[in-house]
């Protein structure tokens, strides 16, 4: 009898480690998959708007991040260039080049930064300039719906990232960083590249053909017919699986091949972003809330409302924010401080490495993030709004 429970028991832990291998979030991945499908599948209004939604942010946002990152993560095998370690060497210039790697769209730059700062090969000073630079994954977003407000928020967080970076650096708080590298099981390998991640790839072609053409103002469905849908589909129901399978949240370890690095981040941006889509187009279909009445009377919070949304870890938060800005709901003032205060995924690693470091690094950001973003709401109320 007790051999009997003793086996069991040794079973069912054996059962939920598999389990928890395969869903490493517990049943909201598949949940979320299953219930976009079925969002997609549905008959009438429903299901036509979903799929309208998808077919914008596959073509609009998807498939240009996928690119790019296929081009940077292609660049980085080809040269084996190995950013930290050019971080490690360069003492006189380590705040512009973390404010640099922070303001690369995406977190990898920024987790970068936090790694060789937990090493010791960095500064707080670095770890700030990184973490005010950063936009996450939104500046995909950004740039593939609003270039004109991406010229501007990127390279205006780089400057104020370098110049809050040297404040720090030279006058801020001074924290010893670890000697400890960041475990590897933050950030685990995906391992060789899947028939799923090469069926992403193909389906990406033509998608970035379709979203060129968009971008010349095509009319996807009179020219192409039901194609747009059905490689959007595709490549989102692909990108699903991916999602819903891999170990990581959004990003991939450099060791895995760029094109397993590129589906999984993309598929991770691309839930979010058809999410922050849907939740947008559902409120002005099937509610009777005048979004624009209700952001009108709290106008003078929102810049401090985008700052704060910009503290929560993790990149879906700063897309919503983002998302709302495109559609007219947020001004820029909003985006530019949510932009500043934001850390994107960066944030994990750093609180698992260093809590108090990751906290006072959030908090000085905001300092920022403040001013510029009431700056622009006071003298440029509406600018790119």
């Amino acid at each position: 009898m007790n051999f009997t429970r003793q086996t069991l028991y040794t079973n069912q832990i054996s059962l939920g480690r598999s389990i928890r291998n395969i869903f490493p979030r517990g049943s909201r991945r598949p949940v979320v998959a299953l219930l976009l499908i079925c969002l997609t599948l549905w008959p009438g209004q429903l299901g036509q708007l979903t799929r309208e939604m998808i077919v914008d942010a596959y073509t609009q946002v998807s498939v240009f991040v996928a690119a790019t990152l296929l081009l940077v993560y292609g660049a980085e095998r080809l040269l084996g260039f190995n950013i930290g370690e050019v971080l490690k060497s360069s003492k006189t210039l380590e705040i512009p080049l973390a404010a640099l790697l922070g303001a690369i769209p995406g977190c990898g730059g920024a987790v970068v930064v936090v790694a060789a700062y937990s090493s010791g090969h960095a500064s707080f000073g670095a770890v700030v300039a990184t973490l005010i630079a950063t936009m996450g994954d939104a500046a995909f977003l950004l740039i593939a719906t609003r270039p004109d407000a991406a010229v501007v928020v990127l390279p205006l967080s780089f400057l104020v990232a370098v110049i809050f970076g040297w404040i720090v650096h030279k006058w801020g708080p001074s924290f010893r960083s670890s000697t400890n590298e960041i475990k590897s099981d933050l950030i685990p390998r995906i391992g060789k590249t899947q028939w799923t991640h090469v069926i992403y790839l193909v389906c990406m072609i033509p998608g970035l053909i379709l979203g060129v053409c968009q971008l010349f103002q095509v009319d996807l469905y009179q020219t192409f017919g039901i194609l747009p849908m059905v490689v959007s589909i595709l490549g989102t129901f692909i990108g699903l699986y991916i999602w819903t399978f891999s170990p990581v949240k959004a990003m991939s370890n450099h060791k895995d091949t760029p094109v397993t690095r590129m589906s999984v981040e993309t598929s991770f941006i691309s839930v979010w972003v058809i999410g922050a889509y849907l939740l947008y187009e559902y409120m002005v279909a099937f509610t009777p809330i005048d979004l624009n009445e209700v952001f009108q009377i709290v106008t003078p919070l929102l810049p401090l409302a985008g700052v704060l949304v910009g503290f929560i870890p993790g990149c879906g938060p700063q897309v919503l924010v983002t998302a709302l800005y495109i559609n007219g709901l947020l001004p820029f003032a909003a985006l530019m401080g949510n932009a500043i205060s934001n850390d994107g995924d960066a944030l994990f690693p750093a609180i698992a490495v260093n809590p108090k470091v990751a906290f006072w690094a959030t908090i000085i950001s905001a300092i920022p993030a403040l001013i510029v973003a009431y700056g622009f709401y006071f003298l440029f109320p509406n600018f790119l709004n």
